[in-house]
């Protein structure tokens, strides 16, 4: 979150001018979204910030959710934060978490009681999903302002594993969490991103000297020092925080994002700082990491700025092969692109990506990349809200509420963005995490996105007859879940590249099926997966419009039933 208040629109190089438009999209693409979380019987939900009027800093912050299989029925499930209060009452606490069963019919039916997570009393912020213990089900991560918490699934019921697997850490605030194999044992380990330095005890009166409270600013406190835990493969983890190089680091974390941006086969990952910059952690293939954020061009902006960013992800994006990082920062500072070019070195491609400018009166939290119009190539969205409703009360520019935004991808990383004429894009809200995930079973991604000290919201994706090809891999032996894999698609010499991970955009669980756009092909001449373990397979001539399974060890590939397409 950004030290300026007022809204002043500087000319950065190589973007338009504020008196400019933004180029004209050459199209519109077809793009059919429908909100429908009444429906959906998600809309008692409420995620609260426990506001009273004293203006703690947490509370801006919002809850984090996503989707999880938790009962293994191959229908996605809910999973949300539900935030907390100050109140040391716990019996006058808020529920801190709420989960919700797919019903297999568009409809969820909340069972955070019978799967036991309704007696957790937490003020919570983030989620985090995958079978870390490798038993074939669902486990979840929390992150809270104290202690964190580890839920093992035992057959489509939680247990408090916290204690003995020990990763709570310390009782500082967290935000972002995500599992991965960082030393490529087979089992996934766990990064767990801090944020600040902050208690009830120890809040500060802001503005300093002022009459009026207000929410404070990043710089008004220290930041804390993120954590990375290996998995020992026995249910319990080794804080590994020092001795892997993830230490020392300013802190301030909020989004953390997984890829292998050089390509060696080993997870790298990217987290972005609060008004400090960025990080890069290169892994270094023996259990250790160096962090190359300045050096790599990624840590700051064009100008040698340290930004205020939210959310995170990465992807590729054109025809390059090459990755492109997004980071989604505060009002007046644009959203963050980085393309790699090679030899440990980003682009800072904001102005020419075209994202920039549109970007620039928006605070963004949730960073996603999908093919929203099946058209091959990768698009973006964000989501928007703004943290300091007061202080924007009378700028005619920059507002709390804002629309979210996606930009259609024109299939070379230049973007333009989309102009909803009507439909859940048209609303304005105070978004903070989106995840994604085809909970209907119809073969296109919906979205989930929540607000904070608000509702979620459910947008159902309604495409016709869209061209795709999804696919979810396992893995044979250790990491189940194939984590750190690598899918591509090969159409007519086109090269679509996506990766099987958890984390990334903000406080955020996304599904790990991958779900290629396909465009005016009906095929697929070449599917190629790379596991983590190195093992390589691939198929020819592969028909769309279906999910398909591919698994460790075996040469055929698996039809997955898609119940809802007959719908």
């Amino acid at each position: 979150m950004l030290r300026r208040l007022a809204v002043t629109l500087v000319l950065l190089s190589g973007c338009a001018s504020p008196n400019d438009a933004p180029p004209e999209s050459p199209h519109q693409p077809p793009i059919s979204w429908s909100d429908v979380t009444q429906a959906a019987g998600l809309g008692a939900f409420r995620h609260a910030t426990g506001a009273v009027g004293d203006k703690w800093y947490p509370e801006p912050m919002g809850g984090g959710g996503g989707f999880i299989d938790y009962d293994g029925d191959g229908w996605l499930d809910i999973i949300l934060a539900g935030g907390g209060s100050w109140d040391a009452d716990p019996a006058l606490q808020p529920q801190s978490l709420y989960l919700y069963r797919n019903s297999a019919d568009g409809t969820f039916v909340e069972t955070t009681q019978e799967a036991g997570l309704r007696d957790v009393v937490a003020y919570t912020i983030g989620v985090a999903v995958a079978d870390y213990d490798n038993d074939g089900d669902d486990d979840l991560f929390v992150t809270t302002l104290y202690e964190n918490l580890l839920f093992r699934n035992d057959g489509g019921r939680f247990s408090d594993v916290t204690a003995t697997a020990g990763v709570g850490g310390e009782a500082v605030w967290s935000s972002s969490a995500l599992f991965f194999d960082a030393n490529k044992d087979g089992w996934l380990d766990l990064y767990v991103g801090n944020y600040v330095d902050w208690t009830p005890e120890t809040d500060i009166f802001c503005p300093p000297g002022g009459t009026v409270k207000l929410y404070c600013i990043p710089s008004a406190y220290t930041g804390i020092q993120s954590r990375l835990f290996y998995n020992d493969g026995d249910g319990t983890f080794t804080d590994v925080t020092d001795r892997a190089g993830i230490s020392p680091s300013l802190g301030k974390a909020l989004g953390v994002a997984e890829m292998d941006y050089n390509r060696d086969g080993w997870s790298d990952i990217v987290v972005v700082n609060d008004g400090e910059g960025d990080l890069l952690y290169r892994n270094n293939r023996d259990g250790t990491f160096s962090e190359i954020g300045a050096r790599s061009g990624l840590a700051f902006s064009e100008h040698g700025e340290a930004r205020a960013g939210m959310g995170v992800d990465a992807g590729v994006v054109d025809s390059s092969g090459q990755v492109t990082v997004f980071v989604g920062n505060f009002s007046e500072e644009m959203v963050g692109v980085y393309k790699y070019l090679g030899n440990d070195s980003f682009q800072d491609r904001a102005a020419s990506s075209r994202i920039g400018y549109p970007s620039l009166l928006v605070l963004t939290f949730g960073v996603l990349l999908f093919d929203a119009d099946f058209d091959t190539d990768l698009d973006l969205f964000l989501a928007n809200g703004h943290v300091y409703p007061d202080r924007v009360a009378l700028n005619d520019k920059v507002t709390y509420r804002q629309p979210q935004h996606l930009y259609h991808n024109r299939g070379d990383g230049i973007f333009d963005l989309y102009d909803p004429h009507d439909g859940p894009l048209t609303a304005e809200l105070v978004a903070r995490a989106i995840a994604l995930g085809d909970y209907d079973r119809d073969g296109d991604p919906d979205i989930l996105l929540t607000e904070n000290g608000g509702p979620v919201h459910l947008w159902r994706n309604d495409p016709e007859d869209p061209p795709f090809l999804r696919v979810t891999v396992r893995g044979a032996s250790g990491n189940l879940d194939a984590i750190g894999a690598e899918v591509t698609a090969v159409v007519d010499g086109l090269r679509m590249v996506r990766r099987i991970r958890t984390g990334s955009s903000y406080l955020a669980s996304t599904e790990k099926t991958v779900t290629f756009g396909l465009g005016p092909h009906a095929s697929v001449d070449t599917l190629r997966v790379v596991w983590p373990s190195g093992e390589t397979r691939e198929w020819i001539d592969v028909a769309g419009r279906q999910e398909l399974r591919a698994v460790e060890g075996d040469s055929v590939l698996h039809s997955v039933d898609l119940p809802g397409r007959a719908r």
